[in-house]
This record gives structure tokens, sequence and C-alpha cells, in this order.
């Protein structure tokens, strides 16, 4: 038998939090400025700028969904009521409840953490950049169960997942990878996995059979597009080419295609192979240093490119963010957070959600 008046109180306090979430929505306002970018959308001349075109169409269609996603909350919960209020008397309804409730949490409690999502860049695209530590074949293979992990999370949400740079290792796993994830709010949920990544397991490549511990690190930065103004000059890069190493087009192995693009004032490389051609694979390696600079110049700062100094190229190791026990026990647990998933194998098949949550309302949290 459930517990109805349980059910009630759990109802009325998502109301009240939505509610508020509403209020500071500012849902007036929502309304009005999309009601101004569909008057902008309408203009005769809204073409003829294609970098402001692209820039409205993008902040379009974020309110809207944000808005939507809102308005159907509160038609659901209206739905929630009816069914609390017919279960007193079906019990039917009463068995349909608790999955109806449980799918409604869920979905409540996700747009409560998007309402967090407020940085300038949160709701970009995010590339991702994954680097063993030292270990040899240990680590490779953990940056390549990392990169796995990621791309089933991406999948999960139903982003796009492009490959831009891959390096195989030289016996197992892969010595770098770089990602390009596509999808609202991809790099808002994204940067709270950047970090160090701590592995200890049975090592599968000691025949000794001995408990290794390996490492590897996570970049994440936001993909930004051509309405960001950011002046590279030409004598503070350095472009190299080289071979491709992973599976292309016709020309992979046979011509030096590959793009590797040094910033030399910070240090800063950035590589792309997975192209068809050096010239575009050259084209996405500087919106990738362009990515990168960007978020170099808001975590220190500064306005303009020429104020930022010193050296970015070093991965800055520190003390790892999370640690993945396979042997003697399971657990993974986030050193931040302090929280703990006993199932290591729904995590690194993409279970990243109660993670990131946590780690989002911390952040929220510290920057009230």
């Amino acid at each position: 038998m459930i517990d109805l008046y349980e059910y009630r109180q759990s109802a009325g306090q998502m109301e009240e939090e939505l509610d508020a979430l509403g209020k500071s929505l500012d849902l007036p306002g929502m309304d009005k400025r999309l009601a101004e970018l569909d008057s902008l959308t309408e203009a005769s001349d809204f073409w003829n700028d294609q970098k402001k075109a692209q820039k409205v169409l993008k902040e379009q269609k974020i309110l809207r969904l944000k808005r939507n996603e809102y308005s159907a909350l509160k038609d659901d919960l209206d739905d929630v009521n009816v069914m609390l209020e017919l279960a007193s008397e079906d019990s039917e309804t009463q068995d349909e409840l608790p999955a109806t409730m449980e799918a409604y949490q869920k979905k409540f409690e996700s747009f409560k953490l998007e309402t967090l999502l407020s940085g300038e860049y949160d709701s970009n695209n995010a590339i991702i950049s994954l680097h063993p530590g030292a270990g040899g074949t240990e680590s490779h293979d953990w940056a390549e169960m990392l990169l796995r992990m990621y791309t089933r999370w991406a999948e999960s949400k139903g982003y796009k997942v492009k490959t831009l740079d891959l390096q195989p290792g030289d016996v197992a796993g892969i010595k770098s990878a770089t990602l390009l994830i596509e999808g609202i709010n991809a790099y808002g949920y994204l940067k709270t996995e950047r970090g160090v990544h701590r592995l200890v397991r049975i090592s599968p490549f000691d025949s000794s059979g001995r408990r290794h511990t390996s490492f590897a690190s996570l970049d994440v930065t936001p993909e930004v597009d051509d309405s960001v103004e950011i002046e590279i000059e030409p004598d503070d890069i350095r472009v190299d080419t080289y071979r491709s190493s992973g599976a292309g087009g016709q020309h992979v192995n046979k011509t030096s295609s590959a793009i590797r693009i040094t910033h030399i004032p910070t240090g800063v490389v950035v590589q792309c192979q997975n192209e068809r051609s050096q010239h575009q694979n050259k084209e996405v390696a500087m919106n990738m240093l362009k990515s990168k600079l960007v978020e170099i110049m808001e975590q220190e700062k500064k306005e303009k490119l020429e104020d930022v100094v010193g050296d970015y190229s070093q991965i800055a190791w520190g003390s790892q963010i999370r640690s993945y026990v396979f042997h003697p026990y399971t657990m993974v647990k986030d050193h931040r957070t302090n929280v703990e998933v006993g199932n290591i194998q729904s995590v690194m098949d993409g279970d990243l959600d109660q993670y990131m949550n946590a780690e989002l309302r911390l952040e929220a949290g510290a920057g009230a």
C-alpha cells in the first residue's frame, strides 16, 4: 500500500520549487525577449550579417527550449495532481503512481540543474582532451577506458560525438584523444569533469597479477564560434604537419595531412588529424586553439589575449578529482563532493549524472 499523503507532500514541495524557479527565470522577461528575437528573424535583412544571425538563432533556441521545458513540467505536474486525486479511489491508478512520480521527479531535478548552467559558455559544445599519466601501457589503457565512458555519457544525452584527434598507444589504449561533443549545455556539464582521474585495479598487462594505480587527465574547453572576437597573430603560432595515425580518408598514413598548432606565448598545443584534408584539419585546429585561449582569458580574467602570459602547456596534475577502484573492492568516489557509487560498471558505461549534478550544486553554493 502506497503512502498517498507522502506523495502529496512531495508534489506540493515540487510545485513550490517550480514556482520559485519560474520567478528566478523571469518568465515574462523571457517571453518578451523571445518575441524580440522572433521579430529579428523575420526581418528581410536578417541574413545580411551571418555572425549576428547565428548568435540570434542560438539564443532563441536556448530560451525557447528552457521555456518549453518549464511549461511541460507545469503541465505534467497538473497530471500528477490529478492522478493523486484519482488514486485515493482507484487501485489501478495507485499502481501507476510510483513510476509516474519517479519519472517526474527525475525530469524536475534535471531542469533544476539546467538552471545552474548560467555561465557565458555553459550552453556551448565542448571540446574534451584525454591524456594518460606516466605508466605506459597501463595508463594508455585507462585513458581509453575514460574515452569510452565519456562517449557513452554523451550518446545517452543525445549529443553528437566527433573525434578530432586520436593517438593510439604502442601496445594498447591511447596516447591522447580529442573529441568534440555537440549539444546544448555540453560544456556546462562536462566542465565538472575537468581534472585527474585515478584508477586502481589488477593490471591485465601484469603477468604477476599485481595491483596498479594509473592516472589520466581530462581537459575541457567550450567550443566558441565566429561571434567571439579574438585576434591570434600569425607570428605567435607555429604550424607543424605530420602523418595521421588513425582511421580516416584514403590519404591517411600516406600524406602529412594532420596539423599541430603551438601558440608560442602560452605554450598551448592543439592538433587535429581526422578531417579529410590538411586545410580542414588546420581550420578545426585553429578553432580549437581559439576556444582554449578564450577559456584561459576567462579564467585569468583578462580582456586581451596579449595580457595572457605564462606557460599553459603543462597539465596541472595536483590531486585527483575522482578514484575508480576495481580491486580489492569496487567503488567510484568523487573527492570533491564525496559522492560514492558501488556499481562501477554503470559508471564506466557513462552513468555520470550524479557526479556532475553534485559538483554543479557545490559550485552554485560556493558562488552564492
